[in-house]
């Protein structure tokens, strides 16, 4: 970068010479080290903390130091299963202080950890199972049945409260091997086999609807995770070990796992885990355990907004320092809502995607919150371009473009799908986002629009091109088309304009239970209008931004 440095414009970033924004936060040193696996880097920091995680329904919680005796006897007991480098574990589970545990374990090995939703179907499931091909999963009794349905072969291991009693013959024929629990009374070996971990090496496989819809396997490296955590450190400089965190976005999710399962426990802060999103418990927690962090998504934010009030007669809420929002950039209303009914809570934004390992942009104070409608500012040692999609110009300041990234976070590529990576990842690692933006004279990202037109359904993404092909494959549909829906509770939800058959009398709640029976719940589509033609361009592409504005000029 210093060849171009004197070409920089230091308000904005914006190198003339080149046409690339370069943040304007102090740059990170990345470690050196070839060999080096992210449960090493995380766990070889040095803090004042002292309680790593604490189960928000039962207290039950583990200091730093029974972490990593857990960490590594479960990584000793998966090694004597015969766990190497290289070899899937699918963790299908709702958050829980076992969760981390079992991610840190499996990468310390070299092996690829590939996670996905608990609210997922047997047959979303069966998908990813099919793409990934793990050796093992680590899964919940409840949610047995939706293995042995995606996959009746896969051995099991148990992930179970200590209290809990364990059916010796699970009703469905899977194979249990054991429980993460009997894993961790297990004595660390030195002599374990332990193939050497570089940090190129994949270390997390996530599954992401990327810009085409379609869901595919992330690939990203040990070095990816390692910057991605030396920027949350970086960010919110935690080492006094004196800062409580609340977790209430899945940990399966990129936002989640970077934040709870891996980056935070790298700097001594204590992290309350919430196994589901239940305002009354956020709240009781917050209380209890003396929060001064809160992550969260939009609408959750508006939700406290709405009912500060009551919340604040029922809830001691004054440890509370800070909001973290991430999903969609917060707006001005909102913000300014927010400040009125918590003034003393400070709100900052984030945006990433999973392929950029969730590091892209963030607002690191109020000051930088306000800039009101802002995803934030580059994070440290990222790059950006803002590329005309149809010229392929790239453009200076204040011009609206696709957001292209590129820096130590951004992954690998997608999993045995070379298509999608060259047209996601260009040859010099160019990230193409799929979001349409700006960057202001000051260096802010604004997102304006989305290329890849996923549906944000609170903080989840739902890609439309899967829904559309699940009502096609009804019988009595000719054709259909799926589009956001604006939202006050949930941001946005799933709307279908169908095309019935000749002489079909579909009703619009047939169709609703027909795709409900298929998808997760946050896939579901929530309102349907009939039409007699999808609109399209002469390529066949749906006109969605016609659909959009024919749904919301009613509102």
């Amino acid at each position: 970068m210093a060849h171009v440095s004197t070409t920089i414009d230091t308000r904005s970033g914006f190198c003339k010479s080149n046409s690339v924004f370069y943040s304007k936060r102090k740059p990170i040193p990345l470690p050196s080290d070839e060999y080096l696996d992210i449960t090493t880097f995380i766990s070889s920091r040095p803090h004042a903390g002292k309680i790593a995680l604490i189960d928000a329904s039962t207290g039950r919680h583990f200091t730093f130091p029974d972490l990593w005796r857990a960490v590594d006897s479960v990584s000793t007991s998966l090694s004597n299963l015969g766990i190497r480098k290289g070899h899937v574990i699918l963790l299908l589970s709702p958050n829980s202080i076992y969760f981390p545990i079992i991610f840190l374990s499996v990468m310390s090995l070299g092996a690829i950890i590939t996670t996905t939703n608990p609210l997922n179907t047997p047959q979303e499931i069966a998908k990813q199972i099919a793409d990934s091909k793990p050796v093992l999963a680590f899964t919940t009794q409840s949610l047995i049945p939706k293995l042995a349905t995606a996959s009746p072969n896969l051995p099991i291991i148990l992930i179970q409260n200590p209290d809990q009693k364990t059916e010796n013959n699970p009703p469905h024929r899977v194979k249990v091997v054991s429980s993460v629990q009997e894993m961790m009374k297990q004595k660390p070996s030195q002599d374990r086999v332990r193939d050497r971990v570089r940090q190129d090496d994949t270390a997390t496989l996530l599954y992401s609807s990327g810009t085409t819809g379609l869901s595919k396997g992330v690939v990203s490296s040990h070095r990816n995770l390692i910057a991605m955590v030396q920027t949350i450190l970086s960010r919110f400089r935690l080492e006094d070990g004196k800062q409580t965190f609340i977790c209430t976005v899945p940990m399966f999710h990129i936002y989640g796992l970077a934040a709870f399962a891996s980056g935070l426990l790298g700097s001594g802060s204590t992290i309350v885990v919430l196994s589901k999103f239940e305002m009354d418990e956020m709240f009781s927690s917050i209380a209890t355990y003396r929060a001064t962090y809160l992550p969260l998504v939009p609408p959750i934010l508006v939700a406290m907004i709405n009912n500060a009030d009551a919340l604040q007669a029922k809830y001691d809420l004054k440890s509370l320092e800070w909001v973290l929002s991430g999903g969609a950039p917060l707006s001005k209303e909102v913000i300014e809502g927010f400040l009125v009914k918590y003034p003393k809570v400070t709100i900052l934004q984030g945006y990433g995607l999973t392929e950029s390992t969730g590091i892209g942009a963030s607002t690191d104070s109020l000051e930088e919150s306000k800039r009101y409608g802002t995803a934030g500012m580059l994070s440290p040692n990222m790059e950006a371009k803002i590329v005309d999609p149809e010229t392929g110009e790239t453009l200076p300041v204040n011009r609206t473009g696709e957001l292209w990234l590129r820096g130590p976070c951004v992954m690998k590529g997608y999993f045995s799908n070379p298509e999608a990576t060259t047209s996601t990842l260009d040859s010099e690692g160019w990230l193409r986002t799929g979001d349409i933006c700006y960057i202001d004279e000051d260096g802010f990202i604004f997102v304006v629009d989305r290329l890849k037109e996923l549906i944000k359904y609170k903080g989840y993404q739902v890609a439309p091109a899967e829904l559309e092909a699940l009502l096609l494959s009804h019988p009595e549909i000719s054709d259909a088309a799926v589009i956001p829906y604006p939202d006050k509770e949930v941001g946005q939800y799933p709307m279908a304009y169908v095309v019935r058959k000749e002489s079909s009398n579909l009703s619009d709640s047939q169709i609703m239970d027909y795709v409900a029976t298929q998808v997760a719940p946050y896939k579901r589509i929530r309102r349907v209008a009939f039409v007699g033609s999808i609109p399209k361009n002469p390529s066949g592409k749906i006109l969605r931004k016609d659909l959009i504005k024919l749904a919301t000029s009613k509102l």
